[in-house]
């Protein structure tokens, strides 16, 4: 019979999350994982497999944060509003000091080695998912007519992911919140409408 765990599995993977988040998939030590984490290496591999599996555990519930500021922006009125919440939201995401600053699917990819590119795979993955998503959402918002006819919705997704993962490098080199909300204030001058 097995013995039950001595930890709630979803405050570790928080923890977890937290210093994948702050120091990218490979400068986290399985020594900093367990000790953030309050378990033993025996009780990561059986509850969560090795340090890549932990790693994609992390990576999906940040992704599932991350979704709800998309949902909760792209409800906006306009496809401006939308993208000024998204970022807005965004800045104040990377710059909050209650978790790491930037984002998790940037920093954790800027420097992996040969033996961490499954890893630095699936963060590109993630942040072309969500670049993808965005370009949806402008082409329908084209379409209704919501922006203008020679506006190209794969363009202006693109502008808004570098824009958003250009802001995760400058919140993790100590930007603040009202220095990233400049950037986006000056990145939506080019918006065009």
């Amino acid at each position: 019979m097995a013995r039950p765990l001595s930890f709630c599995p979803d405050e570790a993977l928080d923890r977890a999350l937290e210093v994948f988040w702050r120091n990218g998939y490979e400068g986290a030590s399985l020594s900093d994982l367990t000790e953030a984490m309050g378990i033993n290496r025996p009780s990561l591999y059986a509850t969560f497999g090795n340090k890549e599996a932990l790693f994609s555990k992390a990576l999906e519930r940040y992704t599932n944060i991350k979704s709800r500021l998309f949902d909760e922006a792209l409800s906006a009125p306009t496809p401006r509003e939308a993208m000024e919440r998204l970022l807005m939201g965004a800045a104040e995401m990377m710059t909050d000091p209650s978790s790491p600053v930037g984002c998790l699917a940037v920093q954790g990819a800027l420097s992996c080695s040969d033996s961490a590119e499954p890893v630095r795979q699936e963060m590109i993955r993630i942040r072309a998912a969500y670049e993808t998503r965005l370009r949806e959402y402008l082409e329908t918002a084209k379409r209704k007519g919501a922006l203008p006819a020679d506006a190209d919705p794969d363009d202006l997704a693109r502008f808004v992911s570098a824009i958003a993962n250009g802001m995760s490098v400058e919140a993790t080199g100590g930007a603040t919140y009202a220095q990233l909300q400049k950037v986006v204030e000056n990145a939506l001058r080019a918006w065009p409408v």
